[in-house]
Protein backbone atom coordinates (compact mmCIF):
# COMPACT_ATOMS: atom_id res chain seq x y z
CA UNK A 1 0.00 0.00 0.00
CA UNK A 2 1.68 3.64 -1.07
CA UNK A 3 2.42 5.29 2.26
CA UNK A 4 0.16 8.40 3.03
CA UNK A 5 1.13 11.86 2.72
CA UNK A 6 1.36 13.41 6.16
CA UNK A 7 0.00 16.50 6.95
CA UNK A 8 0.58 18.53 10.16
CA UNK A 9 -1.87 20.82 10.86
CA UNK A 10 -5.29 21.20 9.98
CA UNK A 11 -5.38 25.04 9.30
CA UNK A 12 -6.33 26.71 5.89
CA UNK A 13 -3.33 25.53 4.02
CA UNK A 14 -2.91 22.13 5.55
CA UNK A 15 -6.24 21.35 4.59
CA UNK A 16 -5.93 22.84 0.87
CA UNK A 17 -2.87 20.00 0.80
CA UNK A 18 -4.88 17.38 2.04
CA UNK A 19 -7.34 17.68 -0.35
CA UNK A 20 -5.00 18.60 -3.47
CA UNK A 21 -3.19 15.26 -2.78
CA UNK A 22 -6.27 13.42 -2.29
CA UNK A 23 -7.71 14.02 -5.52
CA UNK A 24 -4.55 13.34 -6.84
CA UNK A 25 -4.94 10.05 -5.71
CA UNK A 26 -3.04 10.45 -2.44
CA UNK A 27 -4.15 8.89 1.01
CA UNK A 28 -3.71 11.67 2.95
CA UNK A 29 -3.73 11.64 7.35
CA UNK A 30 -3.82 15.26 8.55
CA UNK A 31 -2.35 15.85 12.03
CA UNK A 32 -3.81 18.51 14.26
CA UNK A 33 -2.54 19.19 17.83
CA UNK A 34 -5.59 21.32 19.02
CA UNK A 35 -9.27 19.95 19.53
CA UNK A 36 -10.01 22.23 16.86
CA UNK A 37 -9.42 22.74 12.83
CA UNK A 38 -8.70 26.00 11.22
CA UNK A 39 -5.59 26.86 12.75
CA UNK A 40 -4.37 31.01 12.61
CA UNK A 41 -7.08 31.39 9.46
CA UNK A 42 -10.02 30.57 10.90
CA UNK A 43 -9.24 33.87 12.91
CA UNK A 44 -8.63 35.95 10.84
CA UNK A 45 -10.76 37.94 7.64
CA UNK A 46 -10.15 35.45 5.03
CA UNK A 47 -8.09 37.92 2.66
CA UNK A 48 -6.42 35.88 0.00
CA UNK A 49 -4.58 38.09 -2.03
CA UNK A 50 -3.43 37.46 -5.65
CA UNK A 51 -2.40 39.51 -8.41
CA UNK A 52 -4.17 38.53 -11.70
CA UNK A 53 -6.67 36.71 -10.30
CA UNK A 54 -9.66 35.39 -12.72
CA UNK A 55 -12.05 36.58 -10.06
CA UNK A 56 -11.04 40.02 -10.68
CA UNK A 57 -11.24 39.65 -14.84
CA UNK A 58 -14.58 38.27 -14.28
CA UNK A 59 -15.80 41.24 -12.57
CA UNK A 60 -13.88 43.09 -15.15
CA UNK A 61 -11.03 44.55 -13.14
CA UNK A 62 -8.37 44.44 -15.20
CA UNK A 63 -4.42 43.48 -13.77
CA UNK A 64 -1.53 42.10 -15.09
CA UNK A 65 1.21 39.62 -13.51
CA UNK A 66 3.68 42.49 -14.38
CA UNK A 67 1.80 44.49 -12.19
CA UNK A 68 1.71 42.44 -9.53
CA UNK A 69 5.65 41.68 -9.74
CA UNK A 70 6.19 46.09 -10.27
CA UNK A 71 4.37 45.77 -6.77
CA UNK A 72 5.92 43.25 -4.63
CA UNK A 73 9.00 44.42 -5.77
CA UNK A 74 7.91 47.85 -4.95
CA UNK A 75 7.01 47.62 -1.09
CA UNK A 76 9.93 45.50 -0.70
CA UNK A 77 13.05 47.64 -1.83
CA UNK A 78 14.46 48.26 1.01
CA UNK A 79 16.08 44.90 1.51
CA UNK A 80 16.14 43.27 -1.64
CA UNK A 81 18.43 40.84 -0.38
CA UNK A 82 15.87 39.27 1.49
CA UNK A 83 13.66 38.35 -1.15
CA UNK A 84 13.98 35.08 -2.68
CA UNK A 85 13.55 35.71 -6.66
CA UNK A 86 12.60 32.49 -7.94
CA UNK A 87 10.50 31.95 -5.42
CA UNK A 88 8.29 35.46 -5.98
CA UNK A 89 8.04 34.56 -9.61
CA UNK A 90 6.79 31.14 -8.78
CA UNK A 91 4.60 32.03 -6.32
CA UNK A 92 3.08 35.27 -8.37
CA UNK A 93 2.52 33.27 -11.39
CA UNK A 94 1.34 29.70 -10.05
CA UNK A 95 -1.48 32.11 -7.42
CA UNK A 96 -3.81 33.11 -10.74
CA UNK A 97 -3.75 29.16 -11.84
CA UNK A 98 -4.20 27.85 -8.53
CA UNK A 99 -6.96 29.92 -7.59
CA UNK A 100 -8.60 28.95 -10.34
CA UNK A 101 -8.29 25.28 -9.47
CA UNK A 102 -9.72 25.50 -6.02
CA UNK A 103 -12.66 27.33 -7.33
CA UNK A 104 -12.91 24.55 -10.32
CA UNK A 105 -12.97 21.49 -7.73
CA UNK A 106 -15.42 23.46 -5.48
CA UNK A 107 -13.49 24.02 -2.41
CA UNK A 108 -14.73 27.81 -2.41
CA UNK A 109 -16.49 29.94 -3.84
CA UNK A 110 -14.13 33.67 -4.29
CA UNK A 111 -15.51 36.80 -4.28
CA UNK A 112 -13.24 39.93 -4.90
CA UNK A 113 -13.76 41.87 -1.21
CA UNK A 114 -15.46 45.30 -2.75
CA UNK A 115 -13.47 48.39 -2.66
CA UNK A 116 -10.31 46.97 -0.51
CA UNK A 117 -7.34 48.82 -1.74
CA UNK A 118 -3.92 47.60 -1.42
CA UNK A 119 -2.15 48.34 1.62
CA UNK A 120 0.44 50.40 0.51
CA UNK A 121 -1.33 52.50 -2.31
CA UNK A 122 1.00 54.75 -2.89
CA UNK A 123 3.43 51.88 -4.13
CA UNK A 124 3.85 51.43 -8.24
CA UNK A 125 1.88 48.61 -9.26
CA UNK A 126 -1.39 49.13 -6.98
CA UNK A 127 -4.68 48.61 -7.35
CA UNK A 128 -7.31 50.25 -5.95
CA UNK A 129 -9.58 46.84 -6.15
CA UNK A 130 -9.40 43.70 -7.19
CA UNK A 131 -6.35 41.39 -5.44
CA UNK A 132 -8.45 40.61 -2.53
CA UNK A 133 -9.92 37.01 -2.61
CA UNK A 134 -12.14 35.98 0.27
CA UNK A 135 -15.22 33.64 0.53
CA UNK A 136 -18.40 33.67 -0.68
CA UNK A 137 -21.03 32.77 2.46
CA UNK A 138 -21.36 29.21 2.83
CA UNK A 139 -23.81 27.54 5.83
CA UNK A 140 -21.94 25.75 8.53
CA UNK A 141 -24.52 23.11 8.55
CA UNK A 142 -22.97 21.39 5.32
CA UNK A 143 -19.73 20.50 7.68
CA UNK A 144 -22.06 18.31 9.55
CA UNK A 145 -20.44 17.10 13.09
CA UNK A 146 -17.45 18.91 11.82
CA UNK A 147 -19.22 22.52 12.44
CA UNK A 148 -18.63 22.22 16.16
CA UNK A 149 -15.09 21.37 15.77
CA UNK A 150 -14.38 24.43 13.66
CA UNK A 151 -12.67 27.26 15.18
CA UNK A 152 -14.62 30.38 14.88
CA UNK A 153 -13.09 34.18 14.73
CA UNK A 154 -13.50 36.19 17.80
CA UNK A 155 -12.24 38.98 16.09
CA UNK A 156 -14.45 39.44 13.13
CA UNK A 157 -18.64 39.52 13.13
CA UNK A 158 -18.73 36.22 11.19
CA UNK A 159 -22.13 36.09 9.58
CA UNK A 160 -21.52 39.33 7.99
CA UNK A 161 -19.86 39.85 5.17
CA UNK A 162 -17.27 42.84 4.10
CA UNK A 163 -19.94 44.24 2.00
CA UNK A 164 -21.50 45.47 5.38
CA UNK A 165 -18.30 45.91 7.31
CA UNK A 166 -16.53 48.38 4.70
CA UNK A 167 -20.10 50.29 4.41
CA UNK A 168 -20.64 50.35 8.28
CA UNK A 169 -16.86 50.60 9.78
CA UNK A 170 -15.58 47.67 11.40
CA UNK A 171 -16.02 48.22 14.44
CA UNK A 172 -19.67 49.39 14.40
CA UNK A 173 -20.36 46.00 12.54
CA UNK A 174 -18.37 43.60 15.07
CA UNK A 175 -20.08 45.61 18.17
CA UNK A 176 -23.74 44.79 16.32
CA UNK A 177 -22.90 41.40 15.43
CA UNK A 178 -20.01 40.19 17.69
CA UNK A 179 -20.43 36.55 16.40
CA UNK A 180 -19.65 33.36 18.04
CA UNK A 181 -18.03 31.94 21.28
CA UNK A 182 -15.55 29.10 20.85
CA UNK A 183 -15.85 26.11 23.79
CA UNK A 184 -15.04 26.74 27.11
CA UNK A 185 -11.46 24.90 26.34
CA UNK A 186 -10.36 27.05 23.99
CA UNK A 187 -8.49 30.66 24.21
CA UNK A 188 -9.97 31.29 27.46
CA UNK A 189 -8.64 35.08 27.28
CA UNK A 190 -11.40 35.91 24.82
CA UNK A 191 -14.67 37.06 26.02
CA UNK A 192 -17.87 35.52 24.99
CA UNK A 193 -19.81 37.12 22.53
CA UNK A 194 -22.78 34.69 21.65
CA UNK A 195 -22.46 30.98 21.42
CA UNK A 196 -21.88 28.41 18.88
CA UNK A 197 -25.14 26.32 18.06
CA UNK A 198 -27.05 28.93 15.42
CA UNK A 199 -28.31 31.10 18.09
CA UNK A 200 -27.88 34.81 19.03
CA UNK A 201 -27.04 36.48 22.40
CA UNK A 202 -30.56 36.44 23.19
CA UNK A 203 -30.92 32.61 23.04
CA UNK A 204 -32.80 32.94 19.97
CA UNK A 205 -32.25 30.61 16.83
CA UNK A 206 -30.72 32.45 14.10
CA UNK A 207 -32.12 30.12 11.40
CA UNK A 208 -29.16 29.58 9.33
CA UNK A 209 -25.68 29.42 9.96
CA UNK A 210 -24.26 31.93 7.45
CA UNK A 211 -19.81 31.48 7.95
CA UNK A 212 -17.58 34.62 6.71
CA UNK A 213 -14.24 35.80 6.87
CA UNK A 214 -11.21 33.47 7.84
CA UNK A 215 -14.06 31.25 9.40
CA UNK A 216 -15.98 30.88 6.46
CA UNK A 217 -12.59 30.53 3.81
CA UNK A 218 -11.46 27.34 6.35
CA UNK A 219 -15.22 26.10 6.25
CA UNK A 220 -15.27 26.03 2.18
CA UNK A 221 -11.94 23.93 1.83
CA UNK A 222 -12.61 21.57 5.35
CA UNK A 223 -16.57 20.91 3.83
CA UNK A 224 -14.48 19.81 0.57
CA UNK A 225 -12.62 17.66 1.80
CA UNK A 226 -14.73 15.89 4.04
CA UNK A 227 -16.37 14.65 0.72
CA UNK A 228 -12.92 13.01 -0.14
CA UNK A 229 -12.28 9.05 1.91
CA UNK A 230 -9.12 8.84 1.76
CA UNK A 231 -8.89 12.13 3.81
CA UNK A 232 -8.60 11.12 7.44
CA UNK A 233 -8.11 14.42 10.45
CA UNK A 234 -7.11 13.64 13.53
CA UNK A 235 -7.85 16.14 16.47
CA UNK A 236 -5.60 16.33 19.14
CA UNK A 237 -2.37 14.62 17.64
CA UNK A 238 0.13 16.82 18.52
CA UNK A 239 3.42 15.79 16.82
CA UNK A 240 6.58 14.85 18.48
CA UNK A 241 8.98 14.38 16.35
CA UNK A 242 9.86 13.59 12.39
CA UNK A 243 11.52 10.19 11.48
CA UNK A 244 14.67 10.38 9.18
CA UNK A 245 16.90 7.80 7.70
CA UNK A 246 19.80 8.94 5.60
CA UNK A 247 19.19 12.60 6.03
CA UNK A 248 15.88 11.96 4.39
CA UNK A 249 12.45 12.50 6.25
CA UNK A 250 10.18 9.15 6.31
CA UNK A 251 7.36 10.02 8.74
CA UNK A 252 6.93 11.14 12.27
CA UNK A 253 6.09 10.17 15.74
CA UNK A 254 2.68 11.73 17.55
CA UNK A 255 0.60 11.85 20.38
CA UNK A 256 -2.99 10.77 20.47
CA UNK A 257 -5.67 10.13 22.81
CA UNK A 258 -4.59 6.33 22.87
CA UNK A 259 -1.04 7.40 23.28
CA UNK A 260 2.08 7.65 20.84
CA UNK A 261 1.83 6.42 17.02
CA UNK A 262 4.63 6.85 14.07
CA UNK A 263 3.25 7.07 10.65
CA UNK A 264 5.71 6.98 7.67
CA UNK A 265 5.12 9.03 4.68
CA UNK A 266 6.52 12.38 3.41
CA UNK A 267 5.65 14.87 5.68
CA UNK A 268 4.47 18.39 5.03
CA UNK A 269 3.99 21.25 7.78
CA UNK A 270 1.33 23.17 7.50
CA UNK A 271 1.35 24.64 10.81
CA UNK A 272 1.76 28.52 11.46
CA UNK A 273 3.88 30.35 13.50
CA UNK A 274 5.45 30.72 16.76
CA UNK A 275 3.30 33.25 18.84
CA UNK A 276 2.65 31.89 21.74
CA UNK A 277 6.87 30.48 22.90
CA UNK A 278 8.44 33.26 24.38
CA UNK A 279 11.57 31.87 23.50
CA UNK A 280 10.92 32.30 19.83
CA UNK A 281 9.30 35.34 19.90
CA UNK A 282 12.51 36.00 21.66
CA UNK A 283 14.55 35.18 19.21
CA UNK A 284 13.32 36.05 16.23
CA UNK A 285 11.47 39.30 17.16
CA UNK A 286 13.61 40.84 20.11
CA UNK A 287 10.49 40.87 22.28
CA UNK A 288 9.62 40.43 26.21
CA UNK A 289 6.18 39.12 27.37
CA UNK A 290 5.83 42.75 28.41
CA UNK A 291 5.61 43.90 25.05
CA UNK A 292 3.94 41.22 23.28
CA UNK A 293 1.04 38.86 22.92
CA UNK A 294 -0.31 36.61 20.49
CA UNK A 295 -4.35 36.69 19.39
CA UNK A 296 -3.67 33.58 17.35
CA UNK A 297 -4.73 30.36 18.98
CA UNK A 298 -2.95 29.04 21.79
CA UNK A 299 -1.80 26.06 20.08
CA UNK A 300 0.84 28.03 17.85
CA UNK A 301 3.82 27.23 19.64
CA UNK A 302 6.66 26.92 16.81
CA UNK A 303 6.17 23.22 16.10
CA UNK A 304 6.89 23.53 12.55
CA UNK A 305 10.18 25.34 13.59
CA UNK A 306 11.21 23.01 15.79
CA UNK A 307 10.48 19.72 13.94
CA UNK A 308 12.54 21.18 11.04
CA UNK A 309 15.37 22.31 13.16
CA UNK A 310 15.44 18.97 14.71
CA UNK A 311 16.37 17.66 11.29
CA UNK A 312 18.69 20.29 10.05
CA UNK A 313 16.43 22.19 8.20
CA UNK A 314 17.85 26.36 8.09
CA UNK A 315 15.81 28.90 9.67
CA UNK A 316 15.06 32.38 7.79
CA UNK A 317 14.79 35.42 9.36
CA UNK A 318 13.17 39.15 8.33
CA UNK A 319 13.74 41.84 10.45
CA UNK A 320 11.07 42.37 13.33
CA UNK A 321 10.27 45.94 11.81
CA UNK A 322 8.69 44.10 8.55
CA UNK A 323 6.88 41.23 10.76
CA UNK A 324 2.97 41.44 10.95
CA UNK A 325 2.17 42.73 14.02
CA UNK A 326 -1.21 44.67 15.61
CA UNK A 327 -0.89 47.12 18.77
CA UNK A 328 -3.41 45.30 20.97
CA UNK A 329 -3.68 44.92 24.91
CA UNK A 330 -4.65 43.00 27.52
CA UNK A 331 -7.78 41.15 27.57
CA UNK A 332 -10.65 42.45 29.67
CA UNK A 333 -11.09 39.03 31.07
CA UNK A 334 -8.86 36.26 31.40
CA UNK A 335 -5.22 36.03 30.31
CA UNK A 336 -5.63 36.55 26.38
CA UNK A 337 -5.20 39.48 24.67
CA UNK A 338 -7.01 41.19 21.94
CA UNK A 339 -6.56 44.07 19.21
CA UNK A 340 -8.96 45.79 16.74
CA UNK A 341 -9.47 49.18 14.69
CA UNK A 342 -9.99 50.81 17.72
CA UNK A 343 -6.58 52.53 17.97
CA UNK A 344 -6.85 53.67 14.47
CA UNK A 345 -10.58 55.26 15.14
CA UNK A 346 -10.81 59.11 15.30
CA UNK A 347 -9.97 60.90 18.45
CA UNK A 348 -7.22 58.30 19.61
CA UNK A 349 -3.54 58.54 19.02
CA UNK A 350 -0.26 56.81 20.18
CA UNK A 351 2.71 58.34 21.99
CA UNK A 352 5.41 57.07 23.30
CA UNK A 353 6.99 57.80 27.32
CA UNK A 354 8.51 61.21 25.82
CA UNK A 355 4.76 62.26 25.12
CA UNK A 356 5.25 62.23 21.68
CA UNK A 357 3.56 60.70 18.54
CA UNK A 358 6.23 59.17 16.48
CA UNK A 359 4.47 57.29 13.46
CA UNK A 360 1.25 57.36 11.15
CA UNK A 361 -0.29 55.88 14.40
CA UNK A 362 -3.54 54.45 12.31
CA UNK A 363 -1.24 52.15 9.83
CA UNK A 364 -0.12 48.95 11.93
CA UNK A 365 3.06 48.74 9.05
CA UNK A 366 4.17 51.81 10.25
CA UNK A 367 3.69 51.28 13.93
CA UNK A 368 6.02 48.39 13.61
CA UNK A 369 8.45 49.84 11.52
CA UNK A 370 9.11 52.88 13.45
CA UNK A 371 8.56 51.92 17.24
CA UNK A 372 10.86 48.41 16.52
CA UNK A 373 13.62 50.50 14.65
CA UNK A 374 16.90 49.14 15.99
CA UNK A 375 18.67 52.65 16.04
CA UNK A 376 15.24 54.56 17.79
CA UNK A 377 12.88 52.40 19.69
CA UNK A 378 9.88 53.70 21.07
CA UNK A 379 8.81 51.15 23.82
CA UNK A 380 6.71 51.43 25.96
CA UNK A 381 4.15 53.03 23.62
CA UNK A 382 0.64 54.02 24.33
CA UNK A 383 -2.89 54.10 23.36
CA UNK A 384 -4.98 57.43 24.54
CA UNK A 385 -7.99 58.69 23.20
CA UNK A 386 -10.89 61.01 24.53
CA UNK A 387 -14.21 60.34 25.83
CA UNK A 388 -15.91 61.15 22.18
CA UNK A 389 -14.24 57.84 21.30
CA UNK A 390 -15.56 55.69 23.99
CA UNK A 391 -19.06 57.10 23.60
CA UNK A 392 -18.68 56.61 20.03
CA UNK A 393 -16.85 53.06 19.67
CA UNK A 394 -16.04 51.40 22.73
CA UNK A 395 -13.02 49.58 23.01
CA UNK A 396 -12.87 45.67 22.93
CA UNK A 397 -15.46 44.46 24.83
CA UNK A 398 -16.69 47.52 26.19
CA UNK A 399 -19.30 48.57 23.63
CA UNK A 400 -19.81 52.58 22.71
CA UNK A 401 -20.82 54.84 25.94
CA UNK A 402 -20.20 51.53 28.02
CA UNK A 403 -17.85 51.62 31.32
CA UNK A 404 -14.27 49.85 31.15
CA UNK A 405 -13.40 47.48 33.47
CA UNK A 406 -11.73 48.74 36.77
CA UNK A 407 -8.08 48.72 36.24
CA UNK A 408 -8.05 47.63 32.88
CA UNK A 409 -7.27 51.45 31.46
CA UNK A 410 -5.96 54.89 33.31
CA UNK A 411 -8.35 57.60 32.63
CA UNK A 412 -7.84 61.13 34.33
CA UNK A 413 -9.83 64.93 33.32
CA UNK A 414 -6.91 66.36 31.42
CA UNK A 415 -4.69 65.94 29.42
CA UNK A 416 -2.02 66.46 31.76
CA UNK A 417 -3.15 64.01 34.50
CA UNK A 418 -3.83 61.66 31.65
CA UNK A 419 0.33 61.65 30.88
CA UNK A 420 0.98 61.54 34.50
CA UNK A 421 -0.72 58.64 35.69
CA UNK A 422 0.94 57.07 32.96
CA UNK A 423 4.25 57.87 33.22
CA UNK A 424 4.09 60.02 30.16
CA UNK A 425 6.07 63.16 29.68
CA UNK A 426 3.05 65.01 31.14
CA UNK A 427 4.21 68.51 29.45
CA UNK A 428 5.30 67.22 26.32
CA UNK A 429 2.28 64.94 25.58
CA UNK A 430 -0.07 68.36 26.23
CA UNK A 431 2.19 70.07 23.68
CA UNK A 432 1.40 66.71 21.16
CA UNK A 433 -2.26 66.64 21.74
CA UNK A 434 -2.73 70.15 20.68
CA UNK A 435 -0.59 70.16 17.67
CA UNK A 436 -2.73 66.53 17.06
CA UNK A 437 -5.98 68.53 17.43
CA UNK A 438 -5.59 71.47 15.37
CA UNK A 439 -4.61 69.62 12.21
CA UNK A 440 -7.23 66.89 13.22
CA UNK A 441 -9.79 69.55 12.97
CA UNK A 442 -9.49 69.54 9.59
CA UNK A 443 -8.83 66.21 8.72
CA UNK A 444 -4.97 66.28 8.38
CA UNK A 445 -1.97 65.22 9.81
CA UNK A 446 1.33 66.65 8.09
CA UNK A 447 3.41 65.38 10.49
CA UNK A 448 3.15 61.48 9.96
CA UNK A 449 0.15 61.17 7.27
CA UNK A 450 -2.77 59.27 9.29
CA UNK A 451 -5.72 58.87 6.80
CA UNK A 452 -3.44 58.82 3.80
CA UNK A 453 -3.77 55.02 3.71
CA UNK A 454 -6.95 54.06 1.65
CA UNK A 455 -6.86 50.06 3.26
CA UNK A 456 -6.50 52.00 6.30
CA UNK A 457 -9.65 54.15 6.13
CA UNK A 458 -11.39 51.26 4.54
CA UNK A 459 -10.96 49.23 6.65
CA UNK A 460 -10.66 50.82 10.45
CA UNK A 461 -11.55 54.09 10.13
CA UNK A 462 -15.32 55.44 10.97
CA UNK A 463 -16.98 56.13 7.26
CA UNK A 464 -19.35 58.55 8.99
CA UNK A 465 -16.25 60.51 10.09
CA UNK A 466 -15.89 63.11 8.01
CA UNK A 467 -13.52 64.91 6.57
CA UNK A 468 -11.21 61.93 7.47
CA UNK A 469 -12.23 58.49 8.81
CA UNK A 470 -9.37 58.36 11.09
CA UNK A 471 -9.04 61.36 12.51
CA UNK A 472 -11.03 63.53 15.10
CA UNK A 473 -10.02 65.84 17.67
CA UNK A 474 -9.02 64.43 21.60
CA UNK A 475 -10.83 67.11 23.39
CA UNK A 476 -13.75 65.92 25.64
CA UNK A 477 -12.88 64.70 28.76
CA UNK A 478 -12.58 62.29 30.69
CA UNK A 479 -8.99 61.26 29.00
CA UNK A 480 -8.25 57.41 28.64
CA UNK A 481 -4.82 55.28 28.02
CA UNK A 482 -3.37 52.30 28.19
CA UNK A 483 0.21 50.73 27.59
CA UNK A 484 0.09 48.60 24.14
CA UNK A 485 1.23 45.55 23.39
CA UNK A 486 2.62 44.33 20.04
CA UNK A 487 0.23 41.26 19.19
CA UNK A 488 0.88 38.67 16.39
CA UNK A 489 -1.86 37.18 14.12
CA UNK A 490 0.05 33.75 13.75
CA UNK A 491 1.92 35.53 10.94
CA UNK A 492 5.83 35.85 12.26
CA UNK A 493 7.32 36.03 8.53
CA UNK A 494 10.86 34.38 10.08
CA UNK A 495 10.58 30.94 9.95
CA UNK A 496 11.64 27.30 8.25
CA UNK A 497 13.32 28.27 5.43
CA UNK A 498 11.57 27.09 1.50
CA UNK A 499 12.02 27.17 -1.93
CA UNK A 500 9.63 28.40 -4.37
CA UNK A 501 7.84 25.01 -4.57
CA UNK A 502 7.81 24.22 -1.08
CA UNK A 503 10.55 22.17 -0.63
CA UNK A 504 12.36 22.82 3.38
CA UNK A 505 16.29 23.85 2.94
CA UNK A 506 19.10 22.78 5.36
CA UNK A 507 21.51 25.34 6.29
CA UNK A 508 23.22 24.39 2.54
CA UNK A 509 20.22 25.80 0.61
CA UNK A 510 19.54 21.85 -0.45
CA UNK A 511 16.27 20.54 -0.08
CA UNK A 512 15.75 17.88 2.62
CA UNK A 513 13.98 15.32 1.02
CA UNK A 514 10.32 13.78 2.18
CA UNK A 515 9.71 17.30 3.68
CA UNK A 516 7.69 20.83 2.49
CA UNK A 517 6.33 23.58 4.35
CA UNK A 518 3.11 25.17 3.26
CA UNK A 519 1.81 27.63 6.32
CA UNK A 520 3.10 29.96 8.40
CA UNK A 521 5.95 27.99 9.95
CA UNK A 522 7.58 28.56 6.69
CA UNK A 523 9.87 32.06 6.31
CA UNK A 524 7.92 34.72 3.73
CA UNK A 525 11.37 35.16 2.02
CA UNK A 526 8.73 35.05 -0.65
CA UNK A 527 8.01 38.78 -0.44
CA UNK A 528 10.73 39.61 1.45
CA UNK A 529 10.46 42.50 3.89
CA UNK A 530 7.06 43.42 1.68
CA UNK A 531 3.94 42.98 3.13
CA UNK A 532 0.59 43.32 2.55
CA UNK A 533 -2.36 41.63 4.03
CA UNK A 534 -3.61 38.33 2.36
CA UNK A 535 -0.12 37.37 1.45
CA UNK A 536 0.28 34.54 4.01
CA UNK A 537 -3.17 33.13 3.03
CA UNK A 538 -2.24 33.56 -0.85
CA UNK A 539 0.78 31.97 -0.61
CA UNK A 540 -0.35 29.19 1.89
CA UNK A 541 -2.86 27.92 -0.78
CA UNK A 542 -0.65 27.70 -3.90
CA UNK A 543 2.18 26.21 -2.09
CA UNK A 544 -0.27 23.13 -1.22
CA UNK A 545 -1.63 23.55 -4.83
CA UNK A 546 2.45 23.11 -5.45
CA UNK A 547 3.14 20.79 -2.88
CA UNK A 548 0.04 18.88 -4.06
CA UNK A 549 0.61 18.21 -7.70
CA UNK A 550 4.22 16.81 -6.85
CA UNK A 551 3.31 14.66 -4.57
CA UNK A 552 0.60 13.07 -6.80
CA UNK A 553 3.41 12.56 -9.07
CA UNK A 554 2.02 14.91 -11.77
CA UNK A 555 4.09 17.58 -13.59
CA UNK A 556 4.76 20.50 -11.35
CA UNK A 557 2.86 23.64 -12.94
Amino acid sequence: MTEPVIVVGAGLSGLATALGAALRGRRVVVLEAAELVGGAAAYSGGQVWCGANHVARRDGIEDSLELTETYVRAIAHRDPELLDERAMRRWITTAPEAMRYWEDIGAIRWKVIPGLADYHNEADGALPMGRYLTNEVIDGGVLGPWRRLLRVSPYFPVGTTYDDLLTRGRRAAYVDNPGEEEPATEHAGVPAFGIADGRDRSGQPRGDDPLTFGTGVVASFLARALREENIEIRTSHPVTGLLSEGGRVVGVRADGPGGPVELRGPVVLATSTYDWDPDLVRELVGLEPEDFGSVAPESLRGDGIRLARDVGAAVAKIPATSVPMLPGWRSQVGTGYGYGPEYAMPHSMIVDSTGRRFCNDSYWVDIVAKTLNPADRHLPFFLVWDDQHRQKYGLAGTPPGGDYPEGWVTSAPTVRALGEALGIDAERFEVTVARFNEHAARGEDPDFGRGTVTYVNRFAGDPEQKPCPVLGELVKPPFHGLRLKFVGTGIGSSGVHIDGDGHVLDERGAPIGGLYAVGSCAALTTVGTGYNSGFALGRGVTLAYLVAHELGGLPVP
